[in-house]
């Protein structure tokens, strides 16, 4: 498993009581990440997010932070990969909402089309990576 030492840990913010939340993580240890969680919900849960340059629209249930990046969201592990390797100079990843389909949101093979966007500094969005509907 080559991978797994080319991944740094990531720390996972996530209500306590949300099942997708801990299928996400889950699927972050198969595909090799150290993964470590922290409870938090509610206000400050939001809170940490809108501070570290997450914009509301692209808010989902939970937050991991990885060698300097925020990952918001179901990001599938393949996008966190490429965000490590390209190291734009950018706050991070983020699925908003909670896309049927996405890592942790039921089987693949059933998805429903989602994006993975690029959350620049600056609070402006671009897309980072398309799934297309199964």
């Amino acid at each position: 498993m080559g991978l797994a030492q080319a991944a740094p840990p990531i720390h996972v913010l996530k209500d306590p009581n949300c099942g997708c939340c801990e299928a996400w993580v889950r699927i972050l240890r198969t595909e090799g990440f150290e993964v470590t969680t922290e409870t938090s919900f509610g206000t400050l849960l939001i809170s940490h997010k809108l501070d570290n340059g997450i914009p509301q629209e692209m808010i989902s249930c939970h937050t991991g932070e990885i060698d300097g990046y925020f990952i918001e969201g179901h990001v599938p592990p393949a996008d966190i990969r490429r965000l490590l390797s390209e190291r734009p100079d950018v706050v991070g990843l983020a699925v908003p909402g909670m896309p049927y389909g996405s890592p942790g949101m039921g089987p693949e093979e059933s998805r429903e089309a989602y994006d993975v966007f690029l959350i620049r500094r600056d609070g402006s969005t671009e897309i980072f990576t398309s799934y297309e509907a199964a």
